[in-house]
């Protein structure tokens, strides 16, 4: 059976998920970024929750785990790395891990560049990517820890997941995403056209995660680094794309 999942807004701008598998009863919270929002979402649909599995270590992430934990007994899925910081782990899991929630299987990969820890969990069954603040709709996370090039090669791993992906990332970013993605790479129409659209949506409060990866390969520039559009964009025809995405995300921490 298909997994079902159910998305929502957490403190300002986090996103919460549940994924729920309908042969078991068992439910999975990605993440617990405010204990209020994810015991709330689980009264509306009626799921009881039974692992929270974390993609890295930092606290608008894993914040609201004692409590839910406290409450529910879910048992907690986090980063080997990340094995001192995330509170009441059961279970530590790294790069080429399975996880099982019911009958339901991802694997695990190793998507480091946002932070060291930086795990996403791949649902092949269900073409579902739960990838944390590795990318977003539009746009990809800040690089700490690391050299840029690290994180290119995270969104390069997931670049090779199949382009009917869904892809759930950490944050509603995608309206300042978008208006950054359209400063550099302005001739795309798909963009220009997802640009309208996105501005549509976020008027009317609504999010715009899960993306699907085919859009981001289309639209998204933190993606399309090899690109020779985007690179004579920024003045950087024929470089290195790793380099180029190191330009990206300067620009994009000052926009």
């Amino acid at each position: 059976m298909p997994a079902a999942f159910h998305t929502f807004l957490c403190r300002t701008d986090n996103i919460g998920v549940l994924i729920h598998d309908e042969a078991t009863g068992s439910t999975a919270s990605v993440d617990v970024p405010e204990a209020e929002a994810v015991e709330r979402a689980l009264r509306e649909k009626n799921w009881r929750l039974t692992h929270i599995i974390v993609t890295h270590r930092h606290l608008d992430h894993i914040e609201g785990i004692p409590a839910v934990k406290a409450k529910t007994g879910a048992r907690v899925i986090a980063p080997k790395k990340a094995s001192a910081e995330v509170p009441q782990a059961d279970e530590l899991v790294a790069g080429g891990d399975k996880v099982k929630i019911g009958e339901l299987a991802a694997s695990v990969l190793d998507t480091p560049g946002h932070c060291a820890d930086h795990i996403s969990y791949w649902f092949a069954q269900d073409a579902a990517l739960f990838a944390g603040d590795t990318i977003f709709t539009l746009g990809c996370g800040r690089v700490s820890e690391a050299a840029p090039s690290v994180l290119w090669s995270s969104l390069q791993r997931i670049a090779g997941l199949p382009n009917e992906t869904r892809i759930w990332s950490g944050h509603e970013y995608t309206l300042s995403n978008a208006r950054f993605a359209i400063s550099v790479d302005g001739a795309n129409e798909a963009l220009k056209a997802r640009y309208a659209v996105i501005e549509k949506l976020r008027a009317q409060n609504k999010l715009t995660v899960p993306t699907t990866l085919g859009e981001e390969k289309a639209t998204n520039p933190f993606l399309r680094a090899g690109d020779p559009k985007v690179q004579k964009a920024v003045g950087m025809a024929g470089a290195d794309a790793s380099a180029v995405f190191a330009e990206l995300r300067e620009r994009k921490n000052r926009f």
